[in-house]
């Protein structure tokens, strides 16, 4: 739909969850990448912690260049009970206590969003809160199997089987928790050209 928006979109983001999002609002843009050490600076809260990595990330790309006529967008997704961030797992262990965590409570998903061309930035964020029936031992260790969710934050993605059968509430944006909280980042696209 917004096909002849009039500037380059770049979304710095491997991640496949958010190239989808952002192909179905229907803008087109191109993927690029800069590796960032993304881990929160110690006694930030985690709105301040998605925020500083999104930023991060935002200036790891602009230190090479920052072409004419080019919005970036920037983005990082937290999982947080209470204050206590949960990254991502770096081991079956690591996710399975997460995951043991989050069983029969609820938690956060902060997700901050950064966009910037050479003339304008803008940085929001959505929080959603998530909450998980309980998760037996042997469901957790049957999901890290089968879904090795190790690239994401707090070990599950809210679209496969484990978010499927244990959230038994959600309040907030669902695509938020997806990994880009799209109704927001819509509106942020098409008043950036206004």
């Amino acid at each position: 739909m917004y096909r002849n928006y009039p500037l380059r979109i770049i979304l710095a983001s491997a991640s496949p969850r958010r190239k989808e999002l952002l192909e179905q609002l229907g803008f087109q843009f191109s993927i690029e990448v800069k590796s960032v050490d993304e881990t929160p600076v110690p006694d930030h809260n985690p709105v301040e912690a998605a925020i500083d990595i999104a930023t991060e990330k935002m200036n790891a790309f602009c230190l090479d260049y920052f072409p004419d006529n080019t919005l970036i967008i920037t983005a990082d997704t937290v999982v947080a009970v209470g204050q206590e961030l949960l990254g991502k797992p770096n081991s079956h262990y690591d996710a399975k206590l997460m995951l043991q965590t989050l069983s029969g409570r609820e938690h956060q998903v902060i997700t901050a969003v950064c966009l910037k061309s050479n003339s304008k930035s803008v940085t929001f964020h959505e929080t959603t809160t998530v909450t998980f029936s309980e998760i037996s031992d042997d469901e957790i260790d049957y999901y890290i199997q089968q879904y090795q969710p190790f690239d994401k934050a707090g070990s599950y993605g809210i679209q496969e089987w484990i978010g499927i059968g244990f959230i038994s509430s959600i309040s907030g944006s669902y695509t938020n928790v997806v990994g880009l909280p799209t109704e927001k980042l819509r509106k942020a696209l098409i008043d950036f050209i206004n």
